[in-house]
């Protein structure tokens, strides 16, 4: 015959196997390529925190610590430090640490004075006579009204990280610039759920006086533990997305540098090799032959035709035959404008200009001027 289905022991599994999940999760991240960073080191802290509440519930229910060594219960309030550590991740990974609270260490301080209070109110009711069903009774009301304190502060500073997260922006636009953060604006969505759970757990705590009430911390459990390992596994791949493109952007950056850099060399050695050019161009008349060419004048100078037609681009913002026909309308324009010219025929000037052909000189004179060259030589332009 099969045995009962008992719900309980089903629970008390999924208590271990999730704190066992956690203890392994926290391990991996720890020892992960970006566990030391500081936000996911916060993340870890917090992951672990809730394992150890798992942990400890799950040892609390088989009864495994109560009326062990000297004090009759240990049952330390680690779910006071989830609210923190999550805020010290926010600010962390935000980087914005410089400009908010630093009121981790507070809550340490006052996570170590409740373990203190707690355990000196378990040595105190020890002493008083009191039956082992009365100490359970007097120790679960402690602790609940503990946990209600911890679910003030947590929820507190949910409130004020969601408040940072929504209204800080001006202060984080860096990591706005890699990450939209989307996922944990989620994050505080299922968040939510959970605070609401815990406020269903409570209530019924207190209603049934303290007692009968394990049922209803079930769903608070179990939603606690799969939105924290989300926000792990999310933390883990986020983070080594922010890293990664922080260094493509960096990289990209001294590249854009390197050649911004490589590019005014370039430019101020090409402006020296232009000087020179032009210098050789205009003393030498090269203009003036016709079939002057790019080859040509790479051949004169002795340099390469690509590296000649670049230098004359980069400087004098024209092609080479640009470059070339507007020294010769230039030198059109004084024949044109010569008194000692003034019967000779346009088709000459043209031509000895250094065009080839009486067409190509209109058009190229057109081109240049914005008017033909008879009607330059009578000023109409």
């Amino acid at each position: 015959m099969l045995p009962a289905f008992n719900i309980t022991d089903v629970f008390n599994v999924f208590l271990l196997g999730s704190a066992l999940l956690g203890f392994c999760l926290s391990f991996f991240m720890f020892f992960s390529k970006y566990g030391k960073n500081k936000s996911l080191l916060f993340l870890n802290l917090m992951i672990l925190t809730i394992a150890l509440n798992n942990f400890q519930s799950w040892a609390l229910a088989l009864n495994l610590f109560q009326h062990k060594f000297m004090l009759s219960y240990i049952q330390i309030p680690w779910h006071f430090l989830s609210g923190p550590f999550f805020y010290a991740f926010l600010v962390n990974y935000l980087d914005i640490v410089n400009h908010q609270k630093k009121i981790l260490k507070y809550f340490i301080f006052v996570f170590l004075l409740m373990c203190i209070a707690q355990i000196s109110f378990v040595i105190f009711s020890s002493t008083g006579g009191a039956t082992e069903e009365e100490l359970n009774y007097i120790y679960e009301r402690y602790t609940s009204f503990e946990e209600l304190i911890s679910f003030i502060s947590s929820i507190s500073i949910f409130v004020y990280s969601y408040y940072v997260l929504r209204n800080k922006e001006q202060l984080f636009q860096k990591i706005l610039s890699f990450d939209n953060l989307k996922w944990i604006y989620n994050f505080f969505k299922l968040t939510g759920i959970v605070y609401l759970l815990w406020v269903f757990a409570l209530v019924i705590k207190f209603s049934l006086n303290f007692s009968g009430f394990i049922y209803s911390y079930y769903p608070l459990r179990i939603s606690t533990t799969v939105i924290i390992f989300i926000l792990g596994y999310q933390g883990i791949k986020y983070l080594r997305i922010l890293k990664e493109r922080k260094h493509i952007r960096e990289e990209s950056e001294n590249e854009t540098i390197a050649e911004i850099q490589e590019e005014k060399e370039l430019s101020t050695k090409y402006e020296e090799h232009f000087l020179n050019v032009d210098s050789y161009v205009k003393t030498n008349k090269k203009f003036l032959q016709p079939k002057y060419t790019l080859q040509n004048l790479s051949k004169d100078v002795s340099i390469g035709t690509s590296t000649l037609s670049a230098i004359i681009n980069n400087n004098a913002k024209k092609s080479f035959v640009d470059y070339i026909n507007e020294m010769r309308v230039e030198q059109a324009k004084k024949f044109l404008l010569n008194p000692k010219y003034e019967s000779y025929t346009i088709a000459s000037i043209g031509l000895e200009s250094g065009f080839n052909s009486k067409s190509a000189f209109y058009d190229v004179f057109k081109k240049h001027a914005g008017c033909t060259p008879l009607a330059f030589k009578n000023s109409n332009c």
